[in-house]
C-alpha cells in the first residue's frame, strides 16, 4: 500500500468540529468513502471515552468490506461489534483499535486499551468492551492482537503437540501470525509455504522455514503432523490437501468471501482418507469454547505480543486523512498484505 506518512492535502471533506464530536471514516461504495462528523454522548456510569492512537487494517476482511463483496447471507454474522450502517454500503467497520482511555472508571483512566470498534477518532462504549493492552506492548504493536487472536484460535482448533510439525500454507498476517504463535509451542517444527519468494526473510525472522510455492521434489516440506491453510486462495488449498498426512485434515483458516474456490476432491483424496476442516475467530474454538471467553482470548493474544518479533507483521503506515487512498488500494487489490496501520495523532 504506497501510502506512508503524513500528507498535507486533504483527499475527502473533514469539516471543523466541536470537541465533543469525533471523525469517522464510512465507505460509501466500492473504493469510495469520507469522513462524517459524528456527536458523542457524555460517557455513562459503566462507559469510558477513549481517544484513538492508531487503529489496523485488517486486510482480507476489510478488502471484501470495501469492494462490496461480503455475501449476503453472511451479512449479519460479519457484523462488527461496533459497527455503522449495514453491508454493502454506507458502513462503518473495522475492529483493530488501539486508544487512551480519557475518561471512565479508574482502573482504565489514562490507560491503553484495545477494542473492537471501526476507524474513528474517539468513541463511547461500554467499559467492559475494552481490554487493557500490557505495560510491555507498544500501542501500534497491539493492533495486532486481531491477527494473533485469529491465529490463537486457529491453533486451539489444529490442537498441535509438543515436538509436531507444523506446515502452514500462506505467509500472509494471519499466516505468519500463526506461524510466530506456534513457534512457542516446545519442540515444535513450522515451515511456511508462499508463492512469493520475498517471503522468505519475514518467515526466518519469525522462526520458522521457508519454502516456495509449489515445493520442488529436491525441497519439500517435511512430512507434516498439522497442516494450516491461511493463502486466501483455492491454490493454496490444493497445496495443503498434498501435503496433509494420511488421515489428516487441514485447518482452513481463510475466507474466502463470495468467490467459488474449486477444489480436487478425486485423486487420492478419498484414499488417503483427508478431512478439510474450518476455522473462524467469531467464535473460541469447540475445543476451548466451555472453558474460555472472546475476551479470554484477547487477553491471550495481548500477552503474546510482548513478543518484539510481531513488529515483523507490521506495514506501512498512514495518516488517519489519507484513509482515501487506503480504501482505494483495498477494493483495488494493491494494499499489502501486512498489517497497514492508522495514525490518529493529528485528529
Amino acid at each position: 500500500m504506497a501510502v506512508t506518512g503524513d500528507t498535507t492535502q486533504v483527499p475527502a471533506a473533514v469539516h471543523r468540529d466541536p470537541a465533543e464530536a469525533a471523525h469517522a471514516w464510512w465507505t460509501i461504495g466500492p473504493g469510495e468513502g469520507e469522513f462524517r462528523s459524528e456527536p458523542l454522548p457524555v460517557p455513562a456510569d459503566s462507559e469510558a471515552s477513549v481517544r484513538t492512537l492508531w487503529t489496523g487494517v485488517s486486510r482480507g476482511t476489510e478488502a471484501l468490506v470495501a469492494r462490496g463483496e461480503v455475501p449476503a447471507s453472511e451479512r449479519d454474522r460479519m457484523r462488527a461489534p461496533f459497527q455503522g450502517g449495514d453491508f454493502p454500503f454506507p458502513v462503518k467497520y473495522g475492529y483493530l483499535n488501539v486508544g487512551r482511555v480519557e475518561d471512565g472508571p479508574a482502573e482504565l483512566t489514562d490507560r491503553t486499551v484495545f477494542a473492537l470498534v471501526p476507524h474513528q477518532s474517539r468513541y463511547v462504549v461500554p467499559a467492559d468492551a475494552l481490554v487493557l493492552v500490557p505495560e510491555g506492548v507498544p500501542p501500534r504493536r497491539a493492533v495486532l492482537a486481531g491477527a494473533v487472536e485469529t491465529a490463537v484460535n486457529v491453533l486451539w482448533d489444529a490442537a498441535p503437540l509438543v515436538g509436531d510439525r507444523v506446515v502452514v500454507v500462506g505467509a500472509g498476517m494471519i499466516g505468519c501470525a500463526i506461524a510466530r504463535v506456534a513457534r512457542g509451542i516446545p519442540g515444535i517444527g513450522v515451515t511456511v509455504v508462499d508463492v512469493d519468494p520475498a517471503k522468505e526473510r519475514l518467515a526466518r525472522g519469525l522462526g520458522a522455514e521457508f519454502l516456495l510455492a509449489p515445493p520442488q521434489p529436491q525441497r519439500r516440506p517435511p512430512e507434516a503432523d498439522v497442516v494450516i491453510e491461511a493463502s486466501g486462495s483455492g491454490a493454496g488449498l490444493e497445496l495443503a490437501l498434498q501435503l496433509a498426512p494420511t488421515d489428516g485434515e487441514v485447518i482452513v483458516a481463510s475466507w474466502y468471501g463470495s468467490r467459488p474456490v474449486p477444489i480436487t476432491l478425486g485423486a487420492d483424496f478419498h484414499s488417503r482418507r483427508l478431512t478439510i476442516r474450518s476455522s473462524q475467530v467469531g467464535a473460541v474454538s469447540s475445543r476451548r469454547r466451555s472453558t474460555r471467553t472472546t475476551r479470554d482470548r484477547l487477553a491471550v493474544a495481548l500477552r503474546l505480543l510482548e513478543d518484539p518479533a510481531f513488529d515483523l507483521l507490521l506495514g506501512g503506515t498512514s495518516s488517519w486523512r489519507q484513509l482515501p487512498e487506503v480504501t482505494a488500494a483495498l477494493a483495488a487489490g494493491t494494499a499489502g498484505e501486512l498489517c497497514h496501520t492508522i495514525d490518529w495523532s493529528t485528529a
